[in-house]
């Protein structure tokens, strides 16, 4: 613990970088209790104490052509930010996750000698290489959640720390399936099956009728169908409830804001949109069916420059095909239906098993106490010479 008064720079642009970033700041709070902290934050950022100058929805936005038709205003909330902390230079400043706007924001500061540090990697492993040069530039370090991406730095001598996943460190590695039902009332025959159609507002567009129209093909084979629905804040439940409320799909659906973690363990199967929700599933050791749907043009482009063989995070970490993921025009009710009819009514079946086994290994091996591990980098980082 120091006295020293620091002024932490800190900005996440989504749910999942939410999460990471409020546990940094937990940390390096027990390690510089005088520390202040503003960027731009999500809800667990803000009650860990963060001050917010945007709100952390006008950074919600991915895809390539997607970020074009915001473009003028993404770069003014980043000229903003960036004025702000030449004008009050931080001790450090932490961008996490959000590549497309912190590196831009990082590379600035670090040229008026500003220490910055990028948490969360960008998917070079996956696609465009090339940028982990724009990465050095812009970075004095940078903190890696999944263990492969460290060797990548490490290739081109440039500092990055593996410090795991606060998830893995949060979630057992056995779930208590029982509990989570008592806890969200759930009845002992219910059939629940976890929907989760993105964070984004474009994603809930996109995915949402989908998946509900999934659903009612589930209905038909399937007894006793809850479907529960976590969303992360207020604007996607209004999005969310519109749609229920316009179309008045024949189901059970509960849709509550926050809980995911607690929705996934307490259902027999997870459907949702590709991204770190895939991760919390696979922790959270459900069968899921991953989807997800680019515009055409931003589709065409990625087919040419994604190197990767998969893009839900279980499939990417195991080096194989250990959960179904559909892509574009393979996302379609009646695939995705007969993908999760098996998973809702066969249940502990030695496939599955072997499945969790899986599931426990890829969980272990991201289990670093990652909170204190970052706090440690970025401390150790605030103490050297520039």
């Amino acid at each position: 613990m120091s006295d020293k008064i620091l002024r932490i720079g800190i900005v996440a642009g989504e749910a999942s970088g939410d999460i990471l970033a409020a546990g940094l700041i937990k940390q390096l709070k027990k390690r510089f209790p005088n520390a202040t902290f503003e960027g731009i934050a999500g809800p667990k950022m803000q009650a860990q104490g963060c001050q917010t100058l945007f709100d952390m929805e006008e950074l919600s936005v991915m895809g390539l052509v997607e970020v074009l038709s915001r473009i003028r205003r993404l770069m003014f909330v980043r000229k903003t930010l960036v004025n702000h902390f030449l004008a009050n230079p931080p001790d450090v400043f932490i961008g996490v996750d959000a590549p497309d706007f912190n590196l831009g924001v990082e590379l600035k500061l670090k040229n008026h000698g500003i220490r910055t540090v990028q948490y969360v990697s960008p998917t070079v492993w996956a696609w465009r290489e090339n940028r982990i040069f724009k990465i050095a530039k812009a970075t004095h370090m940078v903190l890696s959640i999944f263990p492969f991406e460290k060797q990548v730095y490490d290739k081109y001598q440039i500092p990055c720390e593996f410090v795991g996943h606060t998830m893995a460190d949060d979630i057992a590695i056995k779930p208590d399936q029982q509990k989570a039902r008592e806890a969200l009332k759930i009845k002992e025959n219910e059939v629940v099956l976890a929907l989760l159609p993105g964070s984004r507002k474009r994603e809930v567009e996109t995915l949402f009728d989908v998946f509900i129209q999934s659903c009612l093909l589930l209905k038909s084979d399937i007894k006793k169908f809850k479907v529960l629905i976590p969303v992360v804040n207020r604007q996607r439940k209004a999005q969310v409830d519109e749609y229920i409320q316009t179309r008045k799909p024949d189901l059970d659906i509960q849709v509550v804001i926050g809980h995911a973690r607690e929705v996934m363990i307490a259902s027999d199967a997870v459907l949702l949109a590709s991204g770190t929700a895939t991760l919390e599933a696979m922790l959270c050791k459900k069968n899921m069916v991953a989807a997800y749907k680019l515009s055409g043009l931003t589709y065409q482009m990625m087919k040419w420059l994604y190197k990767a063989k998969y893009f839900a995070l279980p499939n990417v970490l195991a080096g194989e095909k250990i959960v179904p993921e559909l892509l574009q025009n393979d996302v379609t009710p009646e695939a995705i239906s007969q993908l999760l009819v098996p998973m809702l009514t066969q249940q502990n079946t030695e496939a599955q098993q072997l499945l969790i086994r899986k599931f426990e290994a890829l969980h272990e091996s991201l289990k670093k106490d990652a909170d204190v591990q970052s706090a440690a980098v970025v401390s150790s980082l605030i103490g050297q010479p520039l």
